[in-house]
């Protein structure tokens, strides 16, 4: 039986970022270095196969650093960045702590405390309940950080001071969404003080710029990622906003709902910045199997970006 042809539009840049290549390789240098068991608050980034890959070879996951046994092994803590109260816990028990907070979310916790530091309430433009989110409130005292998580929010908050006023944002943002509330916030307080250089990741922008060169010449965009991603999520209303008829979040190929494909064309496909390139290659083998699919590569940016892992992992086991 022969099968349809079915075009494929893969965007490009797709998958881990810098920050999650970092922490990934943080855990992995730590169990080849100290052995395991190595403990790592929180899922080290947002993505299933990655934490089972990680817990096959010897990862602990918790939720918290009470759930971890006295220990002379490393503990590190996530990606997406902790409140200060978690490494002061940690030193508190004298847990051999490693951080694996990006630098870009690090950057954010830097602009907030200095913003604190001479006098700003700090506006945090986010989701409510993200870890990264959680982490940047957490640098600082207990009000001293409002969220902003809408247009609509940004329109109705009555701060007491204007004057004093700074913005912060979550690194993995929708661009657009993020514009137009920073636009109301200058609109309405023409002195609030923004960062030298957005807050949004270059891997975020750079992903949902991809989608956007992909959208409009696709019948259905598959982004591969986690439901609890932002970063991932956002890739799927971005490409329904810019043109695509309909959009969807997978964790893997087994998940792909193929009625949506039975009068499609041509697909896009992504993936979130913590969604491994293997799982990408999945969904195309799948496609493969089913359709005699042809494969185009669109690339909007080249990233070369990487970042170094903490000191205590690139020198040598002691003999």
């Amino acid at each position: 039986m022969q099968r349809r042809a079915l075009k494929v539009l893969l965007a490009a840049p797709r998958g881990f970022c810098a920050g999650v290549d970092r922490a990934i390789q943080i855990v992995e240098l730590a169990l080849a270095k100290f052995g395991a068991p190595v403990y790592v608050r929180h899922e080290i980034v947002h993505n299933r196969y990655v934490v089972e890959s990680l817990k096959a070879k010897g990862a602990v996951f918790v939720e918290e650093l009470d759930e971890i046994p006295d220990t002379t092994q490393p503990v590190i803590f996530s990606a997406h960045g902790v409140p200060k109260s978690v490494p002061r816990a940690a030193k508190s028990r004298n847990m051999f702590a490693i951080d694996a907070t990006c630098p870009l979310v690090f950057k954010v916790h830097t602009e907030a405390t200095r913003h604190f530091a001479e006098g700003r309430k700090i506006l945090l433009i986010g989701h409510a309940g993200h870890p990264e989110v959680e982490g940047t409130t957490g640098q600082l005292p207990p009000g001293a950080v409002t969220l902003i998580e809408s247009a609509a929010h940004a329109e109705t908050i009555a701060p007491e001071d204007v004057s004093r006023l700074a913005y912060v944002t979550q690194t993995t943002l929708s661009v657009d969404d993020t514009a137009e509330i920073v636009a109301i916030l200058k609109r309405r307080f023409p002195e609030i003080v923004g960062p030298h250089k957005e807050d949004i990741c270059y891997a975020t922008t750079n992903r949902q710029a991809a989608v956007k060169a992909i959208a409009g010449k696709v019948d259905l965009t598959i982004v591969v990622g986690a439901p609890n991603s932002s970063n991932s999520l956002r890739l799927v209303e971005v490409a329904e906003r810019s043109g695509c008829p309909k959009a969807i979040l997978i964790q893997r190929a087994a998940e792909i709902p193929w009625n949506l494909l039975d009068s499609a064309s041509a697909v896009g496909v992504t993936a979130g910045a913590s969604a491994p390139e293997t799982l990408v290659d999945e969904v195309l083998d799948a496609l493969a199997q089913r359709f005699d699919i042809a494969v185009e590569q669109v690339t909007t940016a080249n990233e070369r970006i990487a970042f170094n892992v903490p000191r205590e992992l690139r020198e040598p086991a002691e003999a």
